[in-house]
């Protein structure tokens, strides 16, 4: 067995998302381990637009109490400091809010008594405009134009901020720390990096753990503790049954990265060119060789806004001859649905959008099957209207409707018949959300665009 690393600043990382599940025996087993700090990450842009637009969350609130009950009761016990990053998934004002009195509540009804500090990250459209007025906004891919007008347009813009404002809250004496939209790396690399430890070290060992145990051979068994060194660091599950492995570890470089060798954060570059991964036993792997290259301080912003709306019906078809010719048969409808649509309801539709994705074929890729794929027993076909608004969406699906019933796969076949599994068969989705900033804005203070706020939650309990 190799000798470990000395000196080391261990930060306990019990999940990869708070809310997906925190395991109360990892979470002692990291305590039990040494750990300096609890943190994790609480969202993401993943799942896509909607929690941003809306503030709202993705993950139930009882789920995200249940977890977060367990490290606040951790952090009471122990008096480490508890770090999560880009609370409610979305990481705006609003989401930050809806932790925050969750998190008050968890503390009145468990007698504890933290100082909480709020990290928010909201953005206002006007300075965001000031600052693409300035140059200092610039688009990244796909995104081609950093215009001001998209910042009105947006229902709510977060700046993704880095490590420093949790590492000024805890020297303010913060026992828990409630951040708004964060880098997943940040959060975990804080502590480290206001103790001292090695800078490239810091964020690589951040990176390696931000989403729990997806860098483990069982990526769904509990968390992993992170232990970094001025050199190096080391990472080990918590699970005792649980593995890391030089593979394991160093393929989560690739994990939502573009580049495996490089990864950008606020203030710098990533470089793990030089990274070197080694088993230290048959549980845990050392790895040195990280560097931080320092880069003027950006900060990534995210936009969503409220777009067009949708309904939608699920039809399913076991029609053998229809299946045969499925791509024919779904271009042939999709031109019919079109046209019924102009025939009856004219210009008041407006412009609308009519889509058919079939499950069980090909509505995952979209693409064409393979020449020779054999045809599939039966299929769901997905129809989706997007119109101006919902009535219209709905009426429009509802104009529809009626060539889903019989229509063959050629005029002179026997109608068959195809399956509606609800009634109504319309089902309103509501509004479609769409991001409109993927963009980086220069700062000239990493504190430049967040706002903290301390909140005592024995004082609120006295009062």
């Amino acid at each position: 067995m190799t000798e470990r690393l000395e000196n080391t600043v261990n930060v306990l990382v019990p999940t990869g998302a708070l809310g997906a599940g925190v395991r109360e025996s990892d979470v002692a087993a990291g305590l039990a381990a040494g750990a300096d700090a609890i943190a994790c990450d609480a969202g993401s842009t993943d799942s896509g637009p909607a929690y941003l637009a809306t503030g709202r969350p993705k993950y139930s609130r009882d789920a995200v109490k249940t977890d977060l009950a367990i490290l606040m009761r951790a952090q009471a016990r122990s008096g480490l400091p508890l770090l999560i990053g880009s609370c409610g998934t979305s990481g705006c004002d609003a989401a930050l809010e809806w932790m925050r009195d969750i998190a008050l509540e968890i503390a009145r009804e468990n007698g504890l008594r933290p100082r909480i500090a709020l990290l928010y990250s909201e953005q206002q459209p006007s300075l965001m405009k000031e600052k693409a007025d300035a140059g200092l906004v610039k688009p990244l891919p796909p995104m081609k134009d950093a215009g001001a007008e998209l910042f009105g347009r947006c229902e709510h813009i977060v700046a993704l901020m880095g490590p420093e404002p949790y590492m000024a809250a805890l020297e303010a004496g913060a026992d828990i720390v409630l951040g708004g939209r964060t880098t997943d790396t940040a959060v975990l690399a804080a502590l480290p990096l206001l103790r001292g430890a090695g800078v490239g070290p810091a964020w690589h060992a951040g990176k390696i753990a931000e989403c729990g145990g997806l860098c483990t051979v069982n990526s769904r068994d509990g968390g992993v503790m992170i232990r970094i060194g001025k050199d190096a660091f080391e990472v080990e599950p918590l699970g005792i049954s649980n593995r890391c492995t030089p593979q394991t570890v160093s393929a989560h470089m690739l994990y939502e990265n573009s580049d495996p060798f490089e990864l950008v954060e606020p203030g710098g570059v990533l470089d793990v060119t030089q990274a070197r991964y080694t088993a230290v036993d048959e549980r845990i792997v050392r790895v040195h060789g990280s560097r931080f290259v320092p880069r003027p301080y950006t900060m990534k912003l995210e936009g969503a806004s409220t777009g067009a709306f949708q309904t939608i019906m699920l039809i399913g078809i076991q029609d053998r001859a229809v299946l045969a010719e499925l791509d024919r048969f779904v271009e042939q409808m999709h031109e019919h649905l079109v046209q019924r649509v102009g025939d009856t309801m004219g210009n008041r539709a407006g412009k609308f959008d009519i889509s058919l994705r079939t499950y069980g074929w090909n509505a995952v890729s979209g693409l064409p099957m393979r020449a020779g794929t054999p045809s599939p027993i039966e299929v769901g076909l997905l129809f989706v209207a997007t119109a101006a608004t919902q009535e219209l969406a709905t009426q429009i699906a509802k104009t529809c409707n009626p060539l889903f019933f019989h229509m063959p796969l050629n005029r002179e076949q026997p109608m068959p018949s195809y399956a509606f599994p609800f009634s109504p068969a319309e089902i309103e989705r509501g509004a479609v959300y769409e991001f409109l900033l993927n963009h980086v804005v220069q700062v000239n203070d990493p504190h430049e665009l967040v706002r903290t706020e301390f909140v005592d939650a024995g004082e609120l309990q006295h009062a």
